[in-house]
């Protein structure tokens, strides 16, 4: 822990709805996809009553944001603009605490290392440490754990998952509810590119090429190299996809080739390839949650990634559903999640579908 503020948390713009929680907005050191310390903000929240005497911290990793400084969960949580607000209010009401962490590079120095494998487990993890070590909020040290995202969240959820074996393995982990995940770059960014949620792709060129230090600008045209720009340091979610329907690569490329096209090519099929996940066995039993109706993370992505694990001797349960479109289908996560991770707090023997 570094430093820490109170804070607040609204539902919604007007200001109307407060959660009634103790809130802490937070710096905590993490490391980097390469080691390197670095500071990370978030936000810290305890519901003033709960059932639980040992209070269970569940990790709350954001889904896509926007890279743009003002768009760390941290800031909009106190705005009331955070779309993912209702799932963090549906934990507090279980009487768990929540840390949801801002990511490398949202809301400090450097680009948001969006898509970012290593520094976004790691950022999720290295949150718990420092929810733990917060004197004023009063949590135990060394109590049970949950992990919880969707989208680029559930990524994040799944890596930290992965890496907390050796990277946090003080950490009392009972479960990781995991939605939506993007495991495979590859099919992600070709079913994103030219779709409805195309500055997704342009986020994850943009943090990428941020973390493994790649200068795309002579990838792209003035035209490219503004939207880029714009994308970068403008725009949270919902404005970019408002301000950039259907945005496809090959429009803000020099060559007319879509940027696709150039992740099968070095350097980038390597650093591709480091963001898959599956190659690593989760040691705490995992729900994973996908729409067969995903329009951005297609579901068989999700199966390929419960495979994977299971195939390594991980317990994991896939739960599928039909729920229209990416966004609609987070509240099915958030259905499915909670009982589950009750179960898991409660020390209940975990499902399986493998």
């Amino acid at each position: 822990m570094l430093s820490w503020e109170p804070g607040v948390f609204y539902l919604d713009p007007f200001k109307a709805l407060k959660v009634d929680a103790h809130v802490y907005r937070i710096m905590y050191r993490t490391t980097d996809r390469t080691g390197r310390a670095i500071a990370v903000t978030g936000t810290v929240l305890n519901p003033r009553k709960s059932q639980y005497g040992e209070r269970p911290i569940v990790a709350f990793a954001p889904g896509t944001q926007g890279l743009a400084d003002k768009c760390a969960p941290s800031r909009q949580l106190a705005e009331g603009t955070e779309y993912e607000a209702l799932p963090v209010k549906k934990l507090l009401d279980e009487g768990y605490a929540v840390v949801v962490t801002d990511y490398q590079g949202s809301g400090t120095p450097g680009i948001h290392t969006y898509m970012d494998r290593e520094a976004q487990g790691r950022a999720v993890l290295d949150s718990v440490r420092a929810a733990q070590r917060l004197d004023a909020v009063g949590l135990p040290d060394a109590g049970p754990v949950g992990l919880y995202g969707y989208s680029q969240g559930g990524g994040a959820t799944a890596s930290a998952a992965e890496l907390a074996p050796a990277y946090a393995p003080e950490l009392k982990i009972k479960g990781a509810v995991v939605g939506a995940p993007p495991a495979d770059m590859n099919k992600v960014a070709d079913s994103m590119d030219g779709s409805a949620y195309g500055a997704f792709f342009n986020y994850a060129l943009s943090g990428l090429a941020a973390s493994y230090g790649i200068d795309t600008d002579p990838y792209l045209t003035a035209h490219g190299k503004r939207v880029t720009s714009d994308l970068r340091d403008n725009l949270c979610t919902t404005q970019a996809l408002a301000k950039y329907p259907f945005l496809n690569s090959r429009f803000l490329t020099v060559d007319g080739r879509p940027l696709t096209e150039r992740l099968r090519r070095a350097p980038w099929d390597r650093i591709v390839a480091d963001q898959r996940l599956g190659k690593r066995k989760p040691a705490v039993p995992v729900l994973l949650s996908h729409s067969a109706l995903d329009d951005v993370v297609p579901q068989q992505v999700g199966k390929n990634l419960a495979a994977d694990w299971c195939n390594r001797g991980a317990t994991v349960k896939f739960v599928g559903n039909f729920i229209p479109g990416h966004i609609a289908a987070t509240e099915a996560t958030s259905t499915e999640g909670l009982p589950w991770l009750a179960d898991r707090f409660a020390n209940r023997t975990a499902p399986s579908t493998c």
